[in-house]
């Protein structure tokens, strides 16, 4: 299940660290947080999940809950020639809520 369903106060913060409130199922709220330099890359100023360390090639990276509640992660990402490359990336895709913890789909 996507995370953002069953969670609530949901931000990044330090550029890389999503935090929030999930629902583990059992009707409690637990807090949580994920590093997502494990599970996001920059090939060549484009996000790509599966990679790791964005945030060390990213500049302005923001988050925001946008539309109908998708959470989405913004950056500019340095491409192999070193310029910036406005990406954006729906955290949803990928990240779930496995009983209060997230997970890496």
């Amino acid at each position: 299940m996507s995370f953002h369903a069953s969670a609530q106060n949901i931000r990044v913060d330090d550029g890389h660290i999503l935090r929030a409130t999930l629902d583990n199922g059992s009707g409690e709220w637990v807090d949580a947080e994920f590093d997502l330099n494990q599970a996001i890359g920059n090939n060549d100023g484009n996000f790509e999940w599966g990679g790791n360390d964005f945030a060390g090639s990213a500049e302005n990276i923001s988050f925001d809950i946008e539309g109908d509640g998708v959470p989405i992660l913004r950056a500019e990402l340095r491409d192999m020639e070193g310029n910036l490359q406005a990406r954006d990336l729906n955290l949803a895709e990928r990240i779930g809520n496995n009983g209060g913890s997230f997970h890496f789909e």
